[in-house]
């Protein structure tokens, strides 16, 4: 799923301010600090799902024969290769 930088800001800024009112968490850093690692980790897992959906996309596009994307046949296979992604990174 692709995000824009400002949806990755909100989503950063809505995860430190859930952490700083659960009474299980307490900031060693300052909140800005919190925010910035947590869109860090953010772009990261949206980099690695692009990767993911790249790879499944392959390796349909690799198949002897043309499948189009959008048919029942394209969505199986891309969740089946999707999923094997998924497992290799053991995620």
């Amino acid at each position: 799923m692709r995000l824009s930088r400002d949806k990755v800001n909100k989503l950063a800024h809505v995860v430190t301010d859930a952490l700083a009112e659960t009474a299980q968490a307490d900031f060693l850093e300052d909140r800005n600090t919190i925010r910035l690692e947590t869109r860090k980790i953010l772009e990261e897992l949206l980099m690695q799902e692009a990767r993911i959906d790249q790879s499944a996309r392959q390796k349909i596009e690799s198949q002897k024969r043309t499948i189009l994307e959008g048919s029942q046949e394209w969505d199986i296979l891309y969740r089946k290769y999707y999923n094997e992604e998924v497992k290799k990174l053991g995620i």
